[in-house]
């Protein structure tokens, strides 16, 4: 299982939507099919999302990363190696999204040779995951109705709330007019993306003490140290760390540090290997994790299912696996469905990878 090739295409396909929140918006899914190719013919497939208002990547800096100086410095390794291909990766500083599509290219390689789902590989808790919608920006009533067509229509009872807006009474009341319609059964979690300060934050968290809500994440930006301490030690509301703890490292200071409480796990950035340190980390320390989104497509978001759906912990809350449906079109030749809330791993060797030829040659960029 030598590494023989990897190869990068990046492509592009538009959202019917775009998702709007307080650090941007994506208009396109301008991300980057990553493929490890093995000297016996296997080849391990993944994605990877480039957010440069988060992590500094895009889509041109993801390939030529990986084409100039990932991949001659792995080839001739073994898939099996992982360590190693870690330990020559981190030499870089940064490229998280770019490091982490090896690292499951590898694992789905992994699987092909042992004929196993990865997700099996991983720790083959469950087959399922539930699923959470994240609803963006836009008016309270648009919020509503996309919250309840997803409910209506795929059975979806969790929703993860974008707010970050100023002022902020215009979240609270999108929040409040969520909780109406869904009603007290319905899941609702909050996230900022780091827009507003830590003052705001509390006022906006006091106006909705009375709505339930599951989750609140990052709300204020993360070199507010003390404000975010601050706010942690007043809140009840279970406090996520996402952009703030992309690493173990950073997880064990935001936890420590009394900036957080929980913890988004994202395979997008961590991989499958890095994504298992956070999640033992947390599993030691006894904090609650969720299973986040990239805004991946189709591919992106089979791989963290396959993750969350491995291990008791995240298959404990709904995970962030329906936004692909806000895209145009994918690459996979059998398309993934969400039937009760709930969705499945892919059976089979490896990821269940299977990209459509004449679908990849519509959209990549390359050519």
């Amino acid at each position: 299982m030598k590494i023989a090739a990897v190869e990068t295409i990046p492509f592009a396909i538009p959202f019917r939507k775009p998702l709007r929140f307080a650090s941007g918006g994506v208009h396109t899914a301008e991300h980057v099919l990553v493929r490890v190719h093995t000297e016996d013919g296997l080849i391990g497939t993944a994605e990877a999302p480039p957010r440069p208002y988060t992590y500094g990547e895009t889509q041109e800096s993801i390939v030529a990363v990986i084409d100039k100086i990932f991949t001659p410095q792995i080839l001739g390794l073994s898939a099996l190696e992982r360590e190693t291909v870690h330990d020559r990766l981190d030499r870089t500083v940064g490229n998280p999204t770019a490091k982490a599509a090896i690292d499951m290219a590898l694992w789905d390689i992994l699987g092909q040779a042992a004929g196993m789902s990865v997700s099996g590989l991983l720790g083959g808790f469950t087959d399922r995951m539930r699923v959470s919608h994240m609803v963006g920006f836009a008016p309270a009533e648009a919020m509503v109705a996309e919250a309840e067509r997803f409910r209506d229509t795929y059975g979806v009872t969790t929703f993860k709330v974008k707010v970050g807006r100023r002022p902020y009474t215009q979240d609270v009341e999108a929040c409040r007019a969520l909780r109406e319609a869904l009603g007290p059964d319905a899941e609702l979690y909050i996230d900022g993306n780091r827009g507003w300060t830590a003052s705001e934050s509390a006022r906006a968290l006091r106006e909705m003490a009375d709505l339930g809500l599951v989750f609140a994440e990052e709300l204020c930006p993360a070199d507010d140290v003390l404000g975010r301490r601050w706010l942690v030690a007043q809140t009840t509301v279970p406090f996520i760390a996402d952009e703030s703890a992309t690493r173990a490292a950073d997880v064990t200071r935001e936890l420590l540090g009394g900036s957080a409480t929980a913890i988004s796990i994202k395979t997008a950035r961590t991989g499958f290997t890095g994504s298992q340190r956070v999640l033992h980390e947390c599993e030691g320390l006894g904090v609650e994790v969720v299973m986040g989104n990239q805004i991946d497509g189709q591919l992106g978001t089979l791989c963290t299912v396959a993750f969350g759906a491995a291990h008791r912990t995240t298959a404990r809350y709904a995970g962030e696996l329906s936004n692909f449906l806000d895209m145009t079109d994918d690459l996979l030749t059998e398309p993934l469905t969400i039937e009760a809330g709930t969705l499945r791993i892919r059976e089979g060797a490896g990821l269940g990878i299977d990209i459509d030829p004449d679908k990849l040659a519509r959209y990549r960029q390359d050519r």
